[in-house]
């Protein structure tokens, strides 16, 4: 019993850490959304994010990506404002790009907001699937 105890101690104090981290810094996150099975890795303060098998694009401030998938949108810059930051993104191939925000709603949510250009589509069952111009984001646990 008192194992348990402490792995449940253990566990609580690391959820304290992980949910004060995202206050201190919000924009440096990883973020998932489990309807369409996408993440965003983001690190806006450093910009030392690296798309895995993309190292060729280097250090960059964040992208958006597919589970079980290499496509992904890069976000190429992102202005801090406060608890929303302003995005600059392209798709992989760099055919098409758009400008949306990112909001820091409380503790574990964002609020990703297609503003304007391109509509995000990722691959799904071999065709592409539009992503809806609000779509909400939740820590990665």
């Amino acid at each position: 019993m008192k194992k348990l105890l402490i792995l449940f101690i253990i566990w609580l104090f690391s959820q304290n850490i992980t949910l004060a981290q995202s206050r201190e810094k919000p924009f440096h996150a990883h973020l998932f959304n489990k309807e369409f099975d996408v993440y965003i890795k983001i690190n806006f303060y450093e910009e030392d994010i690296e798309v895995p098998g993309q190292e060729l694009y280097g250090p960059l401030a964040g992208f958006l990506g597919k589970k079980h998938n290499s496509f992904c949108w890069v976000i190429t810059s992102a202005k801090v404002e406060g608890n929303t930051a302003t995005l600059s993104l392209i798709n992989d191939y760099g055919s098409e790009d758009l400008t949306a925000t990112l909001s820091f709603q409380n503790d574990s949510t964002y609020i990703l907001k297609q503003m304007s250009g391109s509509t995000i589509k990722i691959p799904k069952n071999g065709k592409w699937q539009k992503l809806p111009k609000t779509l909400e984001f939740r820590l990665k646990e």
